[in-house]
């Protein structure tokens, strides 16, 4: 397995190339982004249909997800909207069309070229309330406390250290303030000859936890109301990871009966903590 600053690169070197690729060629892939399908057939498995969400903005959907968040985040009219892995903006434009000219959506993504394309949709569309901010979600480049909601789509599964972007979440997110986030997560284990693979990776699936230990992770950062809001089964197909496991190793992951599964979760900052310890984002907590 790559430690976590190789993870990184490999994360941020297949979604540098997703940024300049059309929706249609990131669908033809085992998250609808990594490009590991062959032939001509398309496979948009995970991502869900933005189409009828008021605020949809095509040029900025690149069918990377594989949930509705912003669908089921609680966003209100001038809310401040964080979207962590903002992509090209799918999210992050949704949002904006809730919290209106009073609100505010700031996007964060790791890769550039993702950023860069994101800011493009923001200056044609004519938006001035739609900020996009490049860094790393571990780290977050924002002050405390100034979000009213937080929302994520199949982009923590990327992330090696999941503690700590959960502990980031609640350090920008205003007291009694939530998050909305959708992701991938395994009830059972994957072969380890995946998490050698790179598509596999990049493309949200060998990077998945537990589902329980997902959530544990999340109770753990402090929050509470956690809720599952949205769950639904991810099926590879047959011809997906044949592109990189052979045979016997497909056999071998279809008799673990390993469920992956999308899941939107809820969860809310106390508006007052009373856990008796230091200064939120100082890592002691």
């Amino acid at each position: 397995m790559k430690n976590e600053t190789q993870i990184k690169e490999l994360v941020k070197e297949k979604y540098s190339a997703i940024a300049s690729q059309s929706k249609e060629q990131n669908a033809a892939s085992c998250c609808g982004a990594t490009g590991c399908c062959g032939g001509d057939d398309v496979y948009n498995i995970m991502a869900d249909d933005y189409s009828n969400l008021e605020g949809y903005v095509a040029d900025a959907d690149l069918g990377l997800g594989c949930g509705l968040p912003t669908a089921f985040a609680q966003i209100k009219p001038g809310h401040v909207v964080v979207d962590l892995g903002s992509g090209a903006g799918n999210d992050a434009f949704v949002a904006r069309s809730i919290v209106g000219n009073t609100g505010k959506v700031i996007g964060i993504d790791f890769t550039e070229a993702m950023i860069d394309r994101a800011r493009l949709n923001a200056e044609k569309l004519g938006y001035n309330n739609v900020e996009f901010r490049q860094g790393d979600i571990e780290s977050m480049p924002l002050t405390s406390n100034v979000a009213d909601v937080v929302v994520s789509n199949c982009v923590l599964n990327l992330v090696p250290n999941k503690h700590k972007v959960f502990s980031e979440i609640y350090r920008v997110l205003k007291p009694g303030a939530h998050f909305s986030i959708s992701d991938i997560v395994l009830e059972g284990e994957l072969p380890d000859r995946w998490k050698e693979v790179a598509e596999l990776y990049a493309g949200c699936v060998a990077g998945a936890i537990q589902k329980t230990s997902y959530l544990a992770i999340i109770e753990e950062a402090g929050f509470s109301n956690i809720t599952l809001q949205k769950e639904k089964p991810i099926i590879l197909p047959d011809e997906i990871l044949a592109e990189y496991l052979s045979a016997s190793e497909i056999t071998a992951y279809k008799e673990l009966n390993t469920k992956i599964s999308s899941i939107t979760v809820f969860a809310q900052k106390p508006a007052k903590d009373n856990r008796n310890c230091c200064e939120p984002g100082s890592g002691c907590c």
